[in-house]
């Protein structure tokens, strides 16, 4: 089944990120719209060859409650991939991470300087709302999208207040506890409500969103640990960034407190348990997973 999984989450990770990369063409302004240089410098990163996981993880799970894509639900994958790349471009800033190296190309700042950096990524928040505002979805659930989308960028359990508790955590000696709250935050709360409000959108029957979340949550923590352990395993041409950052910077990770060798093993355990949240939706659940999977297995 796993090989089956691999094969076919190529097609669909190559897919998605076509479908997406044409979609956030369209809503982002054009390069010579003026003024030209806060356009090119958002266009810069939205298209650094991203692998738009998070984007397909709210299609994949858009079609596995509806069936099949609902009409418009691109533009809500695409809003989303606008929020991710924004906290990108800060989180590479000199205040913050400080890195020179995204996605194998130099960072925004570095091409546009930082205070276009700055501006790039707050344009492509509003841009991402805006986008979000006019959803083809009933309103009651463009509602709902937006609320789940504002918390999980936020302070409270969100990408922000991850963000924080990393920059914060660099003072202290990491924690299992710390180092867990840190990674459901920062980068777990974007990818669990990329689930979340594709199954909103779909239109979900009761519990669908519940189970969405338990395996975002699970899903979510596993991409995060991963990220951590490539961090020490690779270099920086195979990761397309800097590597070895989190150690130098002595950064709260799970292989800091658990070494690889555990952390590979739960983020193994943490996408098995996610598994089990889609059994009630059989071989609808398929591609999902397909895409969970990877996030463990990858390489960069």
């Amino acid at each position: 089944m796993i090989t089956k999984m691999q094969v076919n989450v190529k097609e669909i990770l190559a897919s998605g990120a076509e479908l997406i990369d044409l979609v956030l063409d369209r809503l982002l302004p054009g390069p010579n719209q003026a003024p030209v240089s806060i356009h090119r410098a958002m266009r810069h990163s939205v298209f650094a060859g991203g692998k738009r996981l998070r984007p397909v993880l709210c299609l994949e799970a858009a079609r596995m409650i509806a069936g099949s894509f609902p009409a418009g639900v691109e533009e809500l994958g695409a809003a989303i991939e606008m929020l991710h790349t924004y906290s990108l471009i800060h989180d590479d800033l000199p205040a913050l991470d400080n890195d020179d190296l995204r996605r194998g190309k130099p960072t925004c700042h570095v091409v546009y300087g930082e205070a276009m950096a700055i501006l790039a990524g707050d344009a492509l928040q509003t841009q991402a709302y805006e986008v979000l505002a006019r959803m083809q979805c009933p309103a009651p659930q463009t509602v709902e999208i937006v609320r789940l989308i504002a918390q999980a960028t936020g302070t409270v359990d969100g990408m922000i207040g991850g963000q924080v508790m990393d920059l914060e955590a660099e003072e202290h000696k990491p924690t299992a506890e710390l180092v867990e709250a840190i990674h459901r935050a920062k980068t777990g709360a974007l990818i669990r409500v990329s689930l979340m409000t594709g199954g909103v959108y779909a239109g979900d029957a009761e519990g669908d969103i519940g189970r969405l979340r338990e395996f975002g949550r699970k899903a979510g923590l596993a991409f995060q640990i991963m990220d951590d352990v490539l961090d020490v395993t690779q270099n920086s041409s195979q990761l397309g960034k800097t590597a070895g950052k989190d150690v130098a910077s002595e950064k709260a990770t799970w292989p800091a407190v658990y070494g690889v060798a555990q952390s590979i093993q739960d983020a193994e355990r943490l996408v098995d348990e996610a598994f089990a949240q889609l059994t009630v939706y059989g071989e609808r659940a398929d591609r999902l997973k397909a895409v969970a999977r990877y996030l463990v297995e990858r390489k960069n």
